[in-house]
């Protein structure tokens, strides 16, 4: 359930790794981040691994073991803990908040990463699909922000991993949209509400990123629909890195006077959505 990194730095194959993040500036030397959802492969697993690299002792909360992700952290200089829990559940919220401040000694860092997606026509998901989804994307968001407020220092920051649908809509994702639009106003209001306490709260939204998510939806797609795709992003379609960056820059003392800002990753709202192509 716990890892703990205390050797020296190695390069990996692992799918998480970034080859050129090697020698990477120690932004975050003695600070401690929480990110939801990590995954081996995942956009969680990105941040976690930058934020490792740059000096961080990270938790990261997550229903299943990441074995790969941990396996890369043990060659880092960091202190990396996994604690299995399911941020839709508030009993568990609190244990790895509090674990987290007791064994690594505070929390600077709150990266909300864990979401969950499904498409289909409104009048077709269940109700139990779609409120399980936003228990998850919005409600989970909610919940860990609440509860690391108490123990959070001031020059702490919140960052939300929200989406390019909660700015754009496409069809077939109307609650998913709700939910990381939900997310994005939350962001905006919560960021209001702390910056007399000096903490700040951001989010990102993506746009399509190389993810396990993103996969079964691509081996569906016709070559007009890729094309479509591929012309609203038009620096291409990008990697679970390209947003670890960006959240590490927001997260950071560069951005230290950045907050409430929701920040488009790969695409702008001008560049259209293919909405045509994501319903059968």
């Amino acid at each position: 359930m716990i890892s703990d990194c205390n050797t020296a730095p190695s390069n990996s194959s692992h799918p998480a790794t970034d080859p050129s993040r090697a020698d990477t500036p120690r932004r975050f030397a003695d600070k401690v981040a929480v990110i939801t959802g990590v995954s081996d492969r995942g956009i969680g697993g990105a941040i976690a691994e930058r934020l490792a690299r740059e000096g961080a002792s990270v938790a990261m909360l997550c229903r299943h073991e990441p074995r790969k992700l941990l396996k890369l952290l043990d060659r880092l200089d960091c202190d990396t803990r996994w604690i299995n829990c399911d941020i839709t559940q508030a009993p568990q919220i609190t244990a790895a908040v509090e674990w987290t401040v007791d064994q690594l000694g505070g929390l600077d860092i709150l990266v909300n990463n864990a979401g969950v997606e499904s498409a289909g026509r409104l009048e077709e998901i269940p109700a139990e699909q779609w409120k399980a989804l936003l228990d998850v994307n919005l409600q989970g968001a909610i919940q860990m922000s609440q509860s690391v407020l108490p123990v959070m220092k001031s020059g702490g920051v919140i960052v939300n991993v929200a989406s390019a649908l909660s700015i754009g809509g496409c069809a077939g994702y109307s609650v998913y949209s709700a939910s990381k639009a939900g997310l994005v106003g939350f962001t905006q209001s919560l960021a209001w509400e702390l910056a007399p306490r000096g903490i700040r709260v951001v989010a990102v939204s993506p746009g399509l990123v190389h993810t396990p998510m993103v996969f079964k939806h691509v081996a569906q797609w016709t070559p007009d629909a890729r094309d479509k795709v591929e012309a609203c992003h038009p620096l291409g379609i990008g990697t679970p890195h390209d947003v670890a960056n960006a959240v590490a820059f927001l997260a950071s003392g560069d951005a230290r006077w950045i907050t409430g800002v929701n920040l488009p990753l790969g695409w702008a709202p001008h560049y259209p959505l293919p909405v045509q192509h994501f319903l059968g």
